[in-house]
């Protein structure tokens, strides 16, 4: 777990042809209809990474603890291994811990998962590599103390890495109860370690680093001739080449060069470490996950953050933390938030085929120092395990069984008292963990259901400014802007996925029936192309304002929208204002189903005038009179373009007209909601699915704390003579809590929700 954030040398090409072949071979060997719902239990009352030393009590300590998990309903722990302690003299390796908590596990019929924690290194790895240590862009070397440890592109800190999972791999993969491994948990270049006494770290610029930059600069340039034309240079020889530590007006292509090599890196890093696990280990899951899904952070922060999908293509599957009261978090995450996060992760993975994993879920109230959260109830663990399940999620890892027992951590985030005494909490988690078990096979039979609308996930459009993101007024608009479309569809119950300039560029996107571009300001033309592809095969795209402004190397487009764009989109900018409210009047000829003319939206940050071209219409004016919004027929398909950021505006102001204008966007396109939701106070019900051909499973979530009498509408194309509730293991015929008709290819479920109510149900096929 790392708090940090939420105060807060490959092709992507290359690496996913790597996991299409080693990470295959193991999912198809995975336990059929075996669903892991784990607690994190290391042995003993230690926190993670720290390690109990093993005693003469230490089997039947540990022992107790895995029968009450057992009892409460987990089917699996998740351990840790830290490299400081298994290898604390080089090439002695003790995994005295993790083979009795392996064998003890196997004795109960529990599945393990392993957690390897490389941040927690011995110290003689800095003794033999003094030059291995991580170096700040000001020139100050880290000591490790403990933690962070080294940095892995020192090629002996690597070549050690390495040697260390292939033997714990070697080790582990010996007991049947090994279900898979979590190779690094929160990945960032450096974790675990705070530096009060630097001016905005970054890292790493240590020789090692900025030698393996040059590399990439290699590949990605071939020569130093094409390095300097782009940096604006005189380079001699590659030797002089370095990363930027400074932000000037002249130097911008070098930043975003260095980040973007600091994504492909912490790829480039995980590759590594699932490839020496999976030397001696050909048959389990090998998985990471994130400290907070990227949707969250910023690319541009100096310690690394990493991209879900780059990671999502090196490892069999790739997850994240949940902590949605964590204690440093400004408030706890509203539903809206962790539906958001959830479709994030989920997206990430469908990328590749993949499902996902969380690799912590909070457990308990969170403690950092005096900074104490909100406390976390049953219900909380309840709602937060049956939403991953909903969202597609394949495996959960709760955190932790015990609370932290040492740090500025003590007492946060464990699922029992300290003392051992269970909670609420954790017969919640268990009962959770129980039912799943028992309906594990519907559950990973089925998928989330399908989405017909995209949203474009682009990182670089949080570079404009580059390493100077307080240049913008806006605060964190990106994120924002992917909130607010996210949110408007999540609130009409229309499922959305999130998709990466890769699926764009490689043509991924060729099912969605519409493009959502919001804050597009920078664009590469790579991708550029791609959305003109998109449109001209038929698909409808719709952006909004300064669309593709700068592309990939920050440089400005002489016509706005850049890259060839204005001519997709029918228009080009005129004019640019910065307002504080934009307001747009929609005009009759927009056509949308459902949306009334004349009716206003509003729009965040800027008023963008936009100049029609030969076929561009104008549907919308600013109050000025000028146009707003321009649609404009390419190819097949059809673009929008609106002169203003308006899913910014609804994350932060919630305008109803913004919401129905945007999914009215979408159902002009065929998109429609497969699940309408109906009945008085029933506006805070959410509906999820995971659909097969034979069955559906509905989750409801009243996120009311009042009574709701739900009525919900269900598209089936297939008859549905039964449904079942889950929870309660009865069928229609017993229950008399909810009633089902159909009619047509639509089946109504009713039920009187209680406030906070979860309501799982399976529909099945005649």
């Amino acid at each position: 777990m790392y708090g940090r954030w939420i105060a807060a040398t490959l092709s992507l090409a290359a690496i996913a042809g790597v996991a299409a072949s080693g990470g295959q071979e193991a999912v198809r060997r995975a336990p059929a209809n075996f669903f892991p719902v784990a607690v994190w239990y290391g042995g003993g009352k230690a926190r993670a990474p720290m390690l109990e030393p093993v005693d003469g009590k230490s089997e039947e300590r540990w022992g107790k603890d895995l029968d009450t998990i057992k009892s409460l309903g987990f089917n699996t722990v998740k351990c840790w291994v830290d490299w400081a302690t298994a290898e604390s003299r080089p090439g002695e390796f003790h995994f005295e811990n993790l083979d009795m908590l392996l064998r003890l596990a196997e004795a109960r019929g529990l599945r393990v998962i392993v957690q390897v924690y490389l941040d927690s290194a011995p110290d003689w790895v800095g003794i033999r590599y003094p030059d291995g240590r991580f170096v700040d862009r000001s020139g100050a070397v880290i000591e490790s103390q403990a933690a962070p440890g080294f940095c892995i592109d020192h090629p002996g800190v690597r070549a050690e890495i390495v040697k260390f999972l292939q033997a714990l791999s070697a080790d582990a993969n010996r007991w049947p109860a090994l279900y898979g491994w979590d190779v690094w948990s929160e990945p960032h270049v450096i974790n675990w370690a705070e530096f009060p006494y630097l001016t905005n770290p970054e890292f790493c610029f240590c020789p090692n680093s900025q030698r393996r930059f040059r590399e990439w600069l290699k590949a990605k340039y071939g020569s130093l001739d094409t390095l300097n034309r782009a940096w604006y240079r005189r380079f001699e020889n590659w030797d002089q080449v370095a990363p930027p530590r400074a932000s000037t007006i002249l130097s911008y292509t070098d930043y975003l060069d260095w980040r973007a090599f600091i994504d492909d890196k912490l790829a480039g890093d995980l590759k590594t470490r699932v490839e020496a696990v999976r030397g001696a280990d050909k048959t389990h899951f090998i998985t990471s996950h994130a400290a907070v899904p990227a949707l969250f952070t910023s690319p541009t922060d100096g310690f690394g953050e990493p991209d879900d999908w780059k990671m999502a293509a090196v490892a069999d599957a790739f997850g994240t933390s949940l902590y949605p009261k964590h204690s440093e978090s400004a408030h706890p995450w509203s539903y809206q938030q962790l539906a958001a996060a959830l479709d994030f992760t989920r997206s990430a993975g469908r990328s590749y085929g993949k499902g996902f994993w969380i690799g912590e879920l909070q457990a308990r109230q969170g403690a950092t120092g005096m900074r104490i959260a909100d406390p976390v109830d049953a219900r909380d663990e309840e709602f937060w395990m049956w939403q991953a399940v909903a969202n597609g999620a394949r495996e959960i890892a709760v955190y932790a069984w015990y609370p932290m027992s040492s740090g500025f951590e003590s007492n946060g985030y464990g699922m029992v008292n300290l003392d051992g005494t269970l909670t609420a909490r954790s017969k919640a988690a268990g009962h959770v963990a129980e039912v799943i078990r028992s309906n594990a096979a519907e559950i990973i039979g089925a998928k989330p259901a399908p989405a017909e609308a995209a949203v474009l996930f682009d990182r670089l459009s949080a570079m404009v400014g580059g390493s100077e993101p307080s240049l913008s007024k806006l605060g964190n608009a990106m994120r924002d802007s992917l909130l607010g479309i996210h949110r408007a569809f999540f609130e009409a119950q229309v499922p959305v996925d999130f998709v990466h300039p890769d699926d764009l560029i490689h043509d991924r996107v060729g099912s969605y029936k519409i493009l959502f571009l919001p804050y597009p300001v920078m664009l590469s033309k790579d991708v550029a192309e791609a959305v003109k592809r998109y449109v001209a095969n038929g698909g409808t795209a719709v952006a909004e304002a300064r669309l593709a402004w700068n592309d990939e190397r920050g440089f400005a487009s002489e016509v706005i929208p850049g890259s060839g764009l204005a001519e997709v989109f029918g228009a080009r900018e005129s004019l640019i204002r910065p307002v504080d409210r934009a307001e747009i009047e929609v005009g009759p000829t927009s056509g949308l189903p459902g949306f009334a003319p004349h009716t206003k939206i509003y729009g965040e940050g800027y008023e963008e005038e936009l100049q029609p071209l030969a076929g561009g219409k104008s549907v919308a004016i600013f109050s000025d009179g000028n146009p707003a919004v321009v649609v404009h027929n390419y190819g097949k398909g059809r673009t929008v373009l609106v002169g203003t950021f308006l899913a910014l505006a609804y994350q932060r102001h919630q305008d109803l007209s913004n919401r129905q204008f945007l999914v009215a966007l979408a159902k002009d396109t065929g998109v429609k909601p497969e699940v309408g939701v109906s009945g008085e106070g029933s506006s805070k019900v959410e509906v999820r699915r995971l659909v097969s051909d034979n069955y559906q499973i509905v989750f409801a979530f009243n996120h009311s704390d009042v009574p709701v009498d739900a009525s919900i509408s269900v598209h089936l194309p297939w008859p549905a003579p039964e449904a079942t509730d889950l929870v309660k293991g009865v069928g229609l015929i017993q229950d008399r809590e909810f009633d089902m008709e159909r009619g047509g290819e639509t089946t109504v479920l009713r039920k009187q929700m209680s406030g906070g109510e979860i309501w799982v149900v399976r529909i099945d096929r005649r």
